[in-house]
């Protein structure tokens, strides 16, 4: 088991930048693929970026390809999202979550990951 716990987020205007932190307890961390995930009021989890255990492989979803950037730091067990050109529909709760399965792949799939934090606020205003 891994504890998670995210920070970076806030109230930012349209345009604006915002870095989200997940810190991760424990000596494994770079045993386990990361992710960020965000939910909005009404709407599903969805996943915003995935990055395997040693950085090497990320995955974007297609609406923040281009403005975000997810990496991750394993000697301070943290993992990092960078968000760039922030728009409204970017408001939602965002989650790190860590998947321990050793795929070789990071996993957009919510299911995959067995351990989440509990989520930071971002709120992009127009």
């Amino acid at each position: 088991q891994v504890q998670l716990v995210e920070s970076g987020g806030g109230l930012v205007q349209a345009g604006d930048s915002l870095r989200l932190s997940c810190a991760a307890s424990g000596r494994t961390f770079s045993s386990y693929a990361m992710g960020w995930f965000r939910q909005a009021p009404g709407m599903e989890r969805e996943s915003v970026a995935a990055v395997s255990r040693s950085g090497g492989s990320t995955y974007y979803a297609d609406s923040v390809k281009g403005r975000f950037t997810i990496s991750r730091d394993n000697a301070k067990n943290t993992v990092y999202l960078q968000m760039n050109s922030l728009k409204p529909e970017d408001t939602a709760v965002y989650y790190c979550a860590a998947d321990s399965s050793r795929r070789p792949d990071p996993s957009r799939r919510p299911v995959s990951y067995n351990n989440w934090g509990q989520g930071t606020q971002v709120t992009v205003s127009s």
